[in-house]
């Protein structure tokens, strides 16, 4: 009895979470915003890959707001800030992952009549966020080499929902011991035909081809 009451909770939360996530989708069209949820674990680069691309959209005259997402702090909406953009910050406490109401009130707070471009970095984890879509045009799931090339076969889920994935610090692969063709490989096992990119976030290199496929 406990499992099934269990299960079934689950089952409410996540079509809760699919309501509000579509309610989020509707705002953002309504407002004319593209928005682009950006998972990853912690220190696959997340944040240097947004302000990356910021950056260029900004200096091509878009206008760009981020939503931030960590357990505890504010590090990474400081940087976002220290570019120019609007930012709202969100603690999730002992949650692994944001979710669509996160999303929703953060969006609330956001000057979405003034914005083109809104980008959600989510909670640094490879597994919770893949069940909580947050009613983004597109989702984005970033892993570096650092991480070790088995990163896709140990998580599946998130590669397999994500509609581009980015293997990120590739300048440094050789020196980690990683080759970057692996984890490529792994991932046209989970998802034939899905959009992959090797990208630097650091040197620059590969950002233009991961924008031309999240459509920017």
């Amino acid at each position: 009895m406990h499992l099934t009451v269990d299960i079934e909770m689950e089952e409410k939360i996540l079509q809760a979470n699919t309501k509000l996530a579509e309610m989020n989708r509707r705002l953002l069209r309504q407002h004319g915003v593209r928005a682009y949820d950006f998972m990853g674990a912690i220190g696959s680069g997340k944040t240097a890959l947004i302000e990356r691309i910021s950056s260029i959209l900004m200096e091509r005259g878009l206008r760009v707001g981020a939503v931030t997402g960590d357990v505890a702090g504010d590090d990474d909406a400081r940087r976002l800030k220290s570019l120019g953009l609007p930012v709202v910050n969100v603690n999730t406490g002992k949650e692994c992952h944001l979710d669509a109401h996160y999303l929703h009130h953060a969006l609330e707070e956001l000057p979405l009549d003034e914005l083109d471009i809104v980008f959600v970095e989510n909670v640094g984890n490879l597994v919770c966020p893949a069940d909580f879509p947050l009613g983004t045009d597109m989702r984005v799931v970033v892993v570096s080499v650092t991480e070790g090339d088995d990163m896709v076969r140990k998580h599946p889920v998130i590669f397999g929902i994500s509609d581009v994935a980015v293997v990120n610090k590739i300048d440094i692969a050789e020196h980690v011991g990683v080759d970057p063709k692996v984890i490529v490989e792994d991932f046209r096992r989970v998802k034939p035909g899905g959009k992959i990119v090797l990208t630097s976030a650091r040197t620059g290199e590969g950002i233009e081809e991961l924008m031309r496929l999240m459509g920017l």
